[in-house]
């Protein structure tokens, strides 16, 4: 997109990029705008980077949960271009599998498929009403009602519940496993430049060409691989409700807000630009494509941390190498053989990775609270935390009447609901 001033000095937008400088170079400095491009090539070349930086998190998701792989992706690109367009080009960002929604998916498996997808399309019709009312009242209202305390006690009892499903995974194939482990590690560490920020990737794909070598892949998923068609419909199926699976999913609201809005600042802060006014639609645009996710079958979508290096990387802050990135994950969602490819991955692989990933998302809770320098010598915060985390990774499962919710649901609500109450009761005694 194109922003230019118009005579009452507000800045409109028109159809397009604006080529930055001849296209071919960045001057020393310089950065490549939103509404700027390069050559189409050099887009092009830098949308494929885009790809590589999502791949493994959006994938790694349906292969955990068991959802339709192209499928998955096929939304992927889909939300990420509603994205580009309901945030008119101004806010550089993939869409790709939340991780957030594994714990729920994983916990309510049982319920089947369409279960788990209607607590997805729950969750983005609460998150685009939570865009709407951020749009007209401003992002500040979001502190109002979850504070720092909130938002990382929630995010960090939803990674930690998941900790049983990754030593779980890993226990099924330790020498599997651990080689991913090592290699994830190794390369988070020690990795020059973008390759650092693709350890986990590059985990998973040594683990799993040591599983294929080792013949620790499961035969009829290879089976399954060679019969598979080169190119076919992603497997689309529609949503039920079920109101113990929708609360389940519910918490994940907290995580998809508190990842928008930080993406929306980040970008803000490497652009250079003001982009507060931005924030209700991230948030709405993400909703929407959640929302078409689950309707369709595929996973529920987040603003992409991972694609913010490649931007880094390159300086290159470009819309349109989004927009590349999103037809290219629509095309690679056609190929059924693609998406068995995927599933081959054995568990030992899934073990050695999630033993680092869950880890992180419960740290980026901890992040969350260390970045807003959160008091936990006040009582109210130090209490309120400690219940909801032990109830998240303690997995507390009790049941009102029909409806049985698990430990994220009572450690979300819990928090959510205890926390102003108890700074209520803390303000009136002093």
């Amino acid at each position: 997109m194109t922003e230019r001033a118009n005579t009452t000095g507000r800045t409109t937008t028109r159809r397009g990029w604006t080529l930055h400088g001849d296209g071919r170079r960045i001057n020393p400095g310089a950065v490549v705008a939103p509404h700027e491009r390069l050559s189409w090539p050099r887009t092009i070349g830098i949308g494929m980077q885009h790809v590589i930086a999502m791949f493994g998190a959006t994938l790694l998701v349906p292969t955990i949960t068991g959802f339709p792989v192209t499928t998955t992706l096929l939304f992927s690109g889909i939300g990420t271009a509603l994205f580009l367009i309901i945030t008119r080009g101004r806010v550089p960002s993939y869409l790709g599998s939340s991780f957030a929604f594994i714990a729920p998916l994983s916990a309510s498996a049982g319920s089947g498929p369409a279960a788990q997808l209607g607590g997805i399309v729950a969750v983005g019709i609460v998150l685009v009403l939570i865009g709407l009312v951020v749009k007209a009242a401003g992002s500040r209202i979001i502190d109002a009602v979850m504070p720092p305390v909130v938002t990382g006690a929630i995010v960090a009892l939803i990674g930690l519940n998941l900790a049983p499903t990754a030593t779980g995974s890993f226990e099924a194939q330790p020498l599997v496993a651990t080689i991913t482990l090592v290699v994830t590690l190794l390369v988070t560490v020690v990795g020059p430049g973008m390759l650092g920020r693709l350890g986990i990737l590059v985990g998973v794909i040594v683990g799993w060409i040591f599983a294929a070598f080792t013949g620790a892949i499961a035969s009829e998923r290879i089976d399954a691989m060679r019969d598979a068609a080169w190119f076919g419909l992603p497997d689309l199926r529609g949503p039920t409700f079920e109101l113990s699976v929708v609360l389940l999913a519910l918490p994940v609201v907290v995580v998809l807000v508190a990842e928008n809005v930080g993406h929306v600042k980040a970008v803000a802060a490497m652009t250079g630009r003001n982009l507060d006014d931005m924030a209700g639609n991230a948030l709405i645009a993400d909703g929407l494509a959640t929302t078409l996710a689950g309707a369709g079958g595929g996973s529920g979508t987040t603003t992409y941390a991972e694609n913010i290096g490649v931007m880094a990387a390159t300086r290159v802050y470009s819309t349109a190498a989004y927009a590349v990135a999103a037809v290219t994950a629509v095309v690679l969602a056609f190929s059924p053989k693609f998406g068995a490819l995927v599933f081959t991955v054995p568990d030992g692989v899934l073990g050695g990775a999630t033993l680092v990933l869950y880890g992180l998302i419960g740290i980026l809770g901890v992040r969350i609270w260390t970045e807003a320098k959160v008091d936990f010598t006040d009582p109210v915060n130090l209490t309120v935390a400690a219940a909801a985390l032990v109830a998240g990774i303690g997995d507390l499962t009790l049941s009102i009447g029909s409806v049985e919710l698990g430990g994220i649901a009572w450690g979300s609500i819990g928090i959510l609901v205890a926390y102003p109450l108890l700074r209520r009761l803390a303000d009136l005694r002093r």
